[in-house]
């Protein structure tokens, strides 16, 4: 079944003037649009359509959450969804393309499929940081993820210099080293022999 069937409004029979539609988004809508960054999630979109003779008016409203991997922990986190926006929808022969706040059809269109503009306004309304509330992320992972701080950087590298000054390094080291130089003079020899 095409998902985006749902989120069509048939305005042809419909008099001029403001009428109210409700939608409910959830996985459906970002499977079928291929997202792989929303899990899931409820959303309720609220459409009053302005209609006039040459052009029709959405004015958009969603509201709701989504479940999304915390930047932090990587665990599933759920966002707020807020979003107001306005589409413009106008009558023509030659239709451009859908450009997020305006879209053309042709005047034969019987109805307007919104699963794009109401996709795209959730994508674009998420937090730029997603992150559980303070003290809500799994531990365990923030602590493989924990940040060396200077101090702990600084006393890393100094004891890898008194290993390798001490002579104190494995023969993997050593051998890393005699095959990186063996490759870049396998490379020059081949550079000298392209030349000639």
């Amino acid at each position: 079944m095409d998902v985006t069937k749902s989120f069509r409004i048939a305005f042809k029979g419909l008099k001029n003037g403001r009428h109210t539609f409700d939608f409910e988004v959830g996985e459906a809508l970002f499977e079928a649009s291929g997202n792989t960054e929303i899990k899931g999630g409820a959303c309720r979109a609220h459409v009053e359509l302005d209609r006039a003779e040459t052009m029709l008016g959405f004015d958009v409203t969603i509201d709701g959450s989504v479940v999304v991997a915390c930047d932090r922990c990587l665990e599933d986190c759920e966002v707020p969804v807020r979003f107001a926006g306005h589409l413009t929808v106008k009558f023509s022969d030659e239709t451009d393309e859908y450009d997020g706040e305006m879209m053309w059809i042709s005047p034969s269109e019987s109805e307007v499929d919104l699963a794009q503009y109401i996709y795209e306004s959730i994508v674009l309304s998420l937090p730029y940081q997603r992150v559980h509330p303070e003290g809500e992320c799994d531990p365990v992972m923030l602590e493989r993820f924990r940040i060396v701080s200077d101090s702990e950087f600084a006393a890393i590298e100094a004891r890898a210099d008194a290993e390798r000054d001490a002579g104190e390094h494995d023969g993997r080291w050593a051998g890393l080293e005699a095959l990186r130089e063996r490759m870049a003079a396998d490379g020059a020899s081949a550079e000298a022999t392209e030349k000639e």
